[in-house]
């Protein structure tokens, strides 16, 4: 980078670090047909305000998770069998890049309390049995491929403690550490000054087998830290108003850069904690660059020593080590928030960006009763205080439950397990808590499931598990857990108060997912908080009681107990983080083994470089290439369409894509039980991915999902041609299939927010929806839509569903289309109703680089990668396929 600058890009200084790091990668693969001197110079004279070209990264690696691993390794199995039907070799189908796998997303939290972290990997095992001998299959077959077994901790903090070095070696050729990974909190390892972002699997594809990941040269706002968090201040606290900030000033498809004297002032796992959550707030990235906290960081979780150096001195060489100063760097806008303001807070009940402090929640639980669903709120009627029996309850359960009492309480997910600071703070708290004599009602669910078995060690060498443990919070789980939707069960006679007196019960958690039935079906109120107030929260029993002025509880002599009796001072807290640096610790724990690794060693592990599928609940070999030909097919056009659905905004990909447990009524579960599965075994969807026929019938059946078409109606229902009986999706999709008629789904703003999950673009194709109309989109979803070959499109500002007047009984034409369409192209939406009236209006197709024209044209990623790799060596000089 030195040397370019002194040939004629002086400029580069002032560049953000993150187009830095793009720039190294173009220039160090110039050489490949991939990358062109045009993208070299568009990242080398980027400027805050200039026009935007597409750039190409080449990754040095893929991390997946094993959820949306599952149908990802299940692609290239099938493009080794297409391969072996065109008489080619199967092994042309390798990964290119080392990809490594975690299962973390598969355990559930069926037992608490002694004993059941055992208990629940036994259970996650015999579940999952074949999926996990088909990863093994994997393993074993593909050379690049590296798989950590279930129990080892999540992707994230595994990625951050062990998997990441800073730097990659190929020969005498050093170059930074990038990845995509197949789970938008990929970005955790920003906080690293390691530039990486989550994808769809289907772009995961695309890096593992050799291309570039294109994007648009983005725009990068510079967030500029100030001050310092004041005591009782947790970095939960500041990135929950890091986010309400970002969502105000829009950062979506953008790059985040914080930089100033208050980055520099956090750890590197606090910046993590702030990485971790740029879904949230919008951005592609939320970057902290490499600086002294990061070196100490890679020195104190075991890296080598040579490795260390290494780091340290290749990023100096760069000019790319050290915090930015304010006004160092050009940015694209540049915001400044001062964390000496920031005051404890939660977020929910329904969305990690929706803010609240701690002194409020529980007025704002109270006044969302009331209000309206369309502000976000439970349209309640009844009084708030009424309360309804328990029958059947064991003896010492609850005897009546009421709005607002917790009944899950989760030390989860990746949002904080990943920082030792807010774990040594629910310990602290935990500990004065147990001395004071309180104690959790047995009926809540308590669980903490870290992040890594390296958290456990330092809790356990700090004195502090004892604690945790004797309030509930037991080891349940190496992995997402609750997070994921896998909270397991409540008990029955409780589920039947909640349906009974319909109540709006909730969880508090650690873990940033949030969204509707995402963390149990039957909790409408789902709050995310730092761990310290999560173990409060559970000491409280409701969310009702203002914690910042109330009493959590009495002790047994009747005194009152507040939050800040309990709460740990920051030099309490400071003093325990010691026991979270040992290199030892880290080193052992990926070395040693534990009795839950040897349940995995019991699973059988299948040979061979074609897998022989079987009939299988939980694989199967996907229908992406039944149809596949050296050539695409011609695009056909889309005349004459149905709406499968009309929705709203902020319709997440937890509302598209199947997720959580499933209902033996459903289409899914009645599949499955035809298919021979008994519903006491049923897993949850996340299971079940690499199963098309599930994910299909499961896909839109949330049980939240408001459609326009079958108004006052939750679930996954719409109507034929708007009008009629209602019908469940999947059944519709099938009875607009056997009438050859496409189908289009019409939605609101910032369609696809959330998780990065494939199957909520796969099982929208599969549906036979051909495109979606939005007022905007997610950036993964958008994405992933065009790897299915399904048409993004957005109306012009202004124009939506409602003021067309669109409601279903339409036909839909979009005329216009460009074969394939270009980037930007407009189209005309024409919607025809029954007496023959018509409305119409241009929308934009938002097929956004010439790279995703072409998957586009081919039908999709896979065919189009599964076309290159077979079909290359058979071009003549200059042609194109």
């Amino acid at each position: 980078m030195p040397a370019f600058a002194e040939n004629g890009y002086e400029g580069v200084a002032r560049l953000p670090v993150t187009i830095r790091i793009l720039l190294e990668s173009a220039l160090r693969n110039r050489e490949a047909a991939s990358v062109t001197d045009a993208h070299i110079e568009a990242l080398a004279n980027w400027q805050p305000g200039g026009r935007r070209g597409e750039v190409p990264l080449t990754v040095a690696r893929v991390v997946l998770q094993d959820f949306t691993g599952t149908p990802l390794i299940c692609d290239l199995a099938a493009m080794r069998d297409a391969a072996a039907r065109f008489g080619k070799s199967p092994e042309l189908i390798e990964p290119q890049v080392p990809v490594q796998l975690v299962i973390d997303h598969s355990v559930q939290i069926n037992a608490t309390g002694p004993g059941s972290l055992r208990r629940n990997t036994d259970l996650e095992c015999q579940r999952n049995r074949e999926r996990y001998e088909f990863f093994k299959w994997g393993t074993q077959a593909f050379e690049n491929l590296t798989t950590f077994p279930p129990g080892s901790g999540i992707v994230h903090q595994i990625n951050l403690e062990h998997l990441a070095q800073g730097v990659g070696e190929d020969g005498c050729l050093c170059f930074p550490d990038t990845l995509v990974g197949t789970d938008s909190h990929t970005t955790m390892i920003n906080g690293i000054g390691i530039l990486g972002w989550g994808v769809g699997g289907i772009e995961a594809e695309t890096a593992m087998l050799g291309q570039p990941i294109y994007l648009t040269a983005p725009d990068v706002v510079g967030v500029a830290l100030r001050g310092q968090l004041r005591e009782g201040v947790t970095t939960t606290d500041a990135v929950l108003v890091i986010v309400e900030r970002l969502r105000q000033v829009g950062v979506v498809g953008k790059f985040v850069e914080f930089h100033g004297d208050g980055a520099a002032n956090l750890s590197a796992t606090d910046r993590s904690t702030i990485a971790n959550m740029a879904p949230e707030y919008g951005a592609t990235t939320g970057f902290f660059p490499v600086d002294g906290e990061t070196i100490e960081y890679y020195r104190n979780t075991g890296r080598s020593g040579d490795q260390v150096d290494l780091i340290e001195g290749y990023f100096r060489a760069q000019g790319l080590f050290g915090m930015p100063a304010e006004g160092q760097i050009d940015y694209s806008d540049t915001i400044e928030i001062d964390l000496s303001a920031i005051e404890p807070c939660v977020a929910g009940p329904k969305r990690p960006q929706d803010r609240i402090a701690l002194a409020a929640l529980s007025g704002r639980f109270d006044a969302l009763y009331q209000a309206p669903v369309q502000d976000g709120g439970y349209d309640r009627d009844s009084p708030i205080d009424t309360r309804t029996p328990v029958t059947g309850s064991a003896a010492g359960g609850p005897t009546d439950l009421g709005h607002g009492d917790i009944l899950i309480a989760a030390i989860t997910s990746c949002t904080n397990t990943s920082n030792p600071k807010v774990l040594i703070a629910a310990g602290l708290l935990a500990q004065k808590a147990v001395a004071a004599g309180l104690t959790v009602p047995h009926w809540i669910k308590t669980s903490f499931a870290p992040g890594s078995r390296a958290v456990t060690e330092y809790l356990k060498t700090a004195g502090l598990m004892p604690a945790l443990k004797a309030l509930g919070f037991d080891v349940s789980a190496y992995g997402c857990a609750v997070c994921a939707g896998n909270s397991g069960p409540l008990e029955p006679e409780i589920e039947d108060a909640i349906r009974q007196g319909d109540l709006v019960c909730a969880a508090v958690l650690s873990g940033n997912r949030i969204f509707e039935a995402r963390i149990h079906p039957a909790l409408r109120a789902n709050f995310l908080m730092s761990l310290p107030l999560v173990v409060a929260y559970a000491l409280a029993g409701t969310v009702r009681t203002d914690l910042s002025s109330q009493p959590i509880r009495s002790d047994p002599q009747g005194k009152p107990v507040y939050l800040t009796d309990i709460w740990p001072s920051n030099a309490e807290i400071e003093a325990a983080l010691a026991f979270s640096s040992d290199p030892e610790t880290y080193r052992s724990v990926y070395v040693s083994q534990t009795p839950e690794d040897r349940l995995w060693d019991d699973i059988e592990c299948p040979q061979g470089s074609v897998f022989d599928w079987k009939e299988s609940a939980y694989v199967a070999e996907p229908p992406l290439f039944r149809d596949f030909g050296e050539l695409p097919s011609p695009m056909k056009p889309i005349l004459d369409a149905r709406a499968l659905v009309i929705l709203g905004d902020s319709i997440t990909t937890d509302h598209i894509s199947p997720a959580g447990r499933i209902d033996p009524a459903s289409p899914a579960g009645q599949w499955l039980v035809s298919h021979g599965t008994n519903p006491a075994d049923f897993n949850t969807y996340g299971a079940y991915r690499g199963q098309h026929e599930v994910m299909i019938r499961g896909t839109f059946a949330n049980v939240r999902l408001r459609n326009a078409l079958v108004p006052g109606t939750e679930g996954g229902f719409t109507r034929i041609d708007g009008t009629g009986e209602r019908q469940n999706i999947f059944d519709a999709s099938r009875i607009y299939r056997e009438r050859s008629t496409p189908l289009v789904v019409i939605a609101g703003k910032e369609y696809g927010c959330g998780s990065s999950r494939d199957w909520a673009a796969k099982g929208t194709a599969f549906l036979g929806v051909r495109a979606v109309i939005a007022q905007s989109f997610e950036r993964i979803h958008r994405s992933n839509l065009v790897g299915m070959g399904v048409l993004p499109c957005q109306f012009n500002p202004g124009d939506s569903a409602a003021s067309l007047g669109l409601d279903g009984t339409e036909s839909i034409s979009i005329e216009g289309l460009e074969h394939p369409p270009h980037p930007g192209s407009d189209a005309r939406l024409v919607a025809t109703k029954p007496d023959g009236t018509r409305i119409e209006a241009t929308i934009t197709v938002r097929i956004d680089s010439t790279m995703e024209c072409e998957y586009f044209r081919h039908g999709g990623m896979p065919s189009y990668l599964l076309r290159n790799i077979l079909f290359a060596d058979d071009l003549g000089e200059g042609e194109v396929r």
